[in-house]
C-alpha cells in the first residue's frame, strides 16, 4: 500500500496538472519516443516564446486529472506522452505541427482545445490558419482594395465632370 506522503505528492501533481488544463487555450499530447534530449529542449525554447510549456506526467496522473475535468481521453494515454500546455491558441499548435513535420518521431495524439478534445484533423486545421500578424495584412489588404477601387472611381468620375464644362 502507498504511504501518505506519495499520495500526497501524487494528489498535488493531479492538482498542478488540472491547473494546467483549467488555464490553457490549446493542450496537445504527442509521443516523444526517439527524440534526442537536444530535440525536446529545441522544442521547448520555441514553446516558451509564446508562453507555452511542454511537461511529461505519468499517463495514469494525467488520466486522473482528464477524469476530474471530465475530459475523455481514452486510447490516447498509452506509451510514453508528453503534454504541451498553451496559453494562447494558435502559437502553441503551429509550433508543434511544424516541428512534428521535421521530426518523424513526434507524434501528435490529441488535443484539448477550449476545454474540447479535438482530433488530429482538427489540430491540422488550426495549424494551418495563419498568424493573427498575416491575417491582420490579408485583412488591411483587402481593405485597401476597395479604397483603390474608389479612388480610381471618383478619378474617372472627375475626368468625366472636367469634359463637360
Amino acid at each position: 500500500m502507498a504511504s501518505e506522503k506519495i499520495l500526497a505528492e501524487k494528489k498535488q501533481i493531479v492538482d498542478e496538472i488540472i491547473a494546467n488544463l483549467k488555464s490553457s487555450e490549446a493542450v496537445l499530447i504527442f509521443q516523444y519516443q526517439g527524440l534526442t534530449v537536444a530535440d525536446l529542449s529545441e522544442l521547448r525554447r520555441e514553446l516558451k516564446k509564446v508562453d507555452a510549456d511542454v511537461k511529461i506526467y505519468k499517463n495514469t496522473l494525467l488520466k486522473r486529472a482528464a477524469d476530474e475535468l471530465k475530459i475523455n481521453l481514452d486510447g490516447f494515454l498509452e506509451g510514453p506522452n508528453a503534454i504541451c500546455f498553451g496559453k494562447t491558441l494558435l502559437e502553441p499548435i503551429k509550433i508543434v505541427s511544424e516541428y512534428a513535420k521535421t521530426h518523424e518521431k513526434l507524434d501528435i495524439r490529441v488535443g484539448v482545445i477550449s476545454g474540447d478534445v479535438a482530433d488530429l484533423a482538427v489540430i491540422k486545421e488550426y495549424a494551418e490558419i495563419p498568424s493573427r500578424e498575416g491575417l491582420l495584412t490579408m485583412l488591411a489588404g483587402g481593405m485597401m482594395q476597395y479604397v483603390k477601387d474608389l479612388a480610381i472611381s471618383l478619378n474617372l468620375y472627375s475626368e468625366k465632370m472636367e469634359g463637360k464644362e
